[in-house]
């Protein structure tokens, strides 16, 4: 496998790329867009930091790529909407550098606060301000945390270490959770109209862009500071210069622009802006710590199938990708079986889960169910990063379920396919350990191992049928490797599946199809 590292990351990370068996590592930074769009399609990984745009031109060319990893939490440099559609994981490495940007935002604070900068910048210049340079106290003070993440939650626990008052504004994170970690919900309006400092600790997504804007200034308490080391663009700069101009905002502390670098910005004019050039993350230990977290989470994708804080398809750990091996086996086969069984458009897709299945989240089942059916309707790679995305694209609604009881089996996965012509339903279950079985189609109920060439046969239940269909085989010399039968409870009608060793031909198909007891032969392969 071989992976191309686009952006300067730490040599720990690139080490473990360089002494893993299997890995090919190149190491290409600083590369124009067109040279990455023309190299691209040789590699089934890519590890980036900000600077490499992974766009749809990109993508488009990257023919072979698995998983694009960024050793950082940030993803605005990479299409997501893309990848997804491409079959491309995107993952992040969220743990690696939260503390660094916490302490940043801390540290931006404690310098604005009492103007750290400009009095290092009078004192090179052979100045003592000291009488124009008075700061005050951040003890007792309101500090305001949007966005209870990973970042977040560490800001607001070390500013309670400081013995300020936090509270917390998270429209994602439930009341209990925040007050459980010792802090204080609130509103967005309340957290403006209470707090001195308010630090912003949010991803930048469409929900968040301009998030502070004019209203929101107008909203604050008047003297507040405000602290920027998420992303620029959640903070509308043009409102902060108007608001820091009319005397509302007292000071402003930030580490991300909304274009970087900012250049000849009017922020960076004012005395009562402090900056620095997006350096949240750049201590030494969080780029060792992201540049390994990105290396082990491509190596287990490419070599281990285990996914680690991807964004656009569920994670699953070696040790949880061990227990839902089996059911994720069976679904996907359910899933080839249901799609060259089903004739229509499909419509919907219901996955029941009945009985005992592991305590973990069964997501990853779901998708691939529906990876084994798309997989047999659309002319490109299907895979579990994009399988729900085409599933959306083409109009199919998906619903789960869970209950206890499942009757005569241990655990049993229910898939029903509606389409624009019937309705049609398949039951799975896991023997033991891991062997899995379809155990019904329809009205049918029976046993049959989902792998091989197999043969779906509808005939009428009278003496002689089985027989005519295994001298037509035998006289085209197709052996039988394994034979079951299930019949409609009226007992008017069998169901039979065969597997045989070799496939059988349109031809011999048809003669079948032709005996007088058969009506209708159907065959596939799983």
């Amino acid at each position: 496998m071989k992976v191309l590292v686009s952006d300067k990351m730490g040599e720990a990370g690139l080490d473990i790329f360089r002494n893993q068996d299997g890995i090919r590592l190149d190491v290409k930074t600083g590369l124009a867009q067109d040279e990455l769009i023309e190299i691209i399609g040789q590699y089934d990984a890519l590890a980036i930091r900000s600077a490499t745009q992974v766009n749809k031109d990109v993508l488009d060319a990257a023919v072979n790529l698995k998983v694009v990893a960024r050793a950082g939490i940030g993803l605005d440099n990479v299409d997501i909407d893309e990848a997804t559609k491409k079959g491309v994981a995107v993952m992040n490495t969220p743990g690696g550098n939260t503390v660094t940007t916490a302490e940043h935002a801390i540290a931006m604070m404690m310098a604005l606060s009492r103007n750290i900068p400009r009095g290092t910048q009078s004192m090179k210049e052979g100045r003592w301000d000291k009488k124009l340079l008075q700061g005050r106290e951040i003890s007792n003070k309101t500090f305001g945390v949007i966005g209870f993440g990973n970042i977040g939650s560490i800001a607001a626990g070390l500013a309670k270490g400081l013995r300020m008052k936090v509270i917390v504004y998270d429209p994602y994170i439930s009341k209990e959770h925040i007050e459980k970690e010792g802090f204080e919900y609130v509103t967005l309006d309340q957290l403006y109209e209470q707090s001195d400092y308010i630090t912003i600790h949010v991803p930048k997504m469409d929900a968040t862009i301009d998030l502070l804007d004019a209203e929101a200034f107008e909203k604050m308490k008047d003297g507040v500071m405000v602290v920027n080391c998420a992303r620029g663009g959640i903070l509308n700069e043009d409102a902060l210069y108007d608001a820091i101009q009319s005397g509302k905002v007292a000071g402003a502390a930030l580490d991300v622009f909304s274009t970087e670098p900012p250049g000849d910005h009017p922020l960076l004019k004012l005395d009562q802006v402090i900056a620095t050039p997006h350096l949240g993350a750049s201590t030494a230990e969080a780029q060792t710590n992201v540049a390994v977290a990105a290396a082990n989470q491509i190596i287990a994708y490419l070599l281990h199938d285990t996914v680690i804080n991807a964004v656009n398809v569920p994670s699953v750990t070696g040790e949880v990708l061990k227990q839902l091996r089996p059911f994720l086996y069976l679904s996907e086969k359910m899933g080839v079986l249901q799609a060259q069984i089903t004739k229509g458009g499909v419509k919907e897709v219901d996955i029941e889960y009945i009985g005992q299945f592991p305590d973990l989240d069964l997501k990853p089942i779901t998708i691939s169910a529906i990876k084994g059916m798309l997989s047999q309707f659309v002319k490109y790679e299907v895979n579990s990063v994009n399988a729900i995305s085409l599933a959306n694209e083409m109009g199919i609604k998906i619903s789960e379920s869970t209950s206890k009881e499942a009757g005569n089996f241990l655990n049993l996965i229910r898939l029903t396919i509606v389409t624009d012509n019937s309705t049609d339903i398949l039951e799975g279950t896991i023997f033991g350990k891991d062997d899995a079985r379809i155990v019904r189609i329809n009205k049918f109920r029976l046993e049959i191992i989902p792998e091989g060439f197999l043969s779906l046969i509808h005939n009428i239940d009278k003496p002689g049928s089985i027989g005519q269909m295994g001298m037509t085989l035998g006289k085209h010399n197709i052996n039988i490797a394994r034979m079951m039968v299930g019949r409609e409870e009226d007992g008017k009608r069998n169901i039979i599946f065969l597997r045989t060793d070799t496939p059988v031909p349109p031809d011999v198909v048809k003669e079948i199809s032709d005996l007088e007891l058969v009506v209708s032969m159907t065959t596939f392969e799983l």
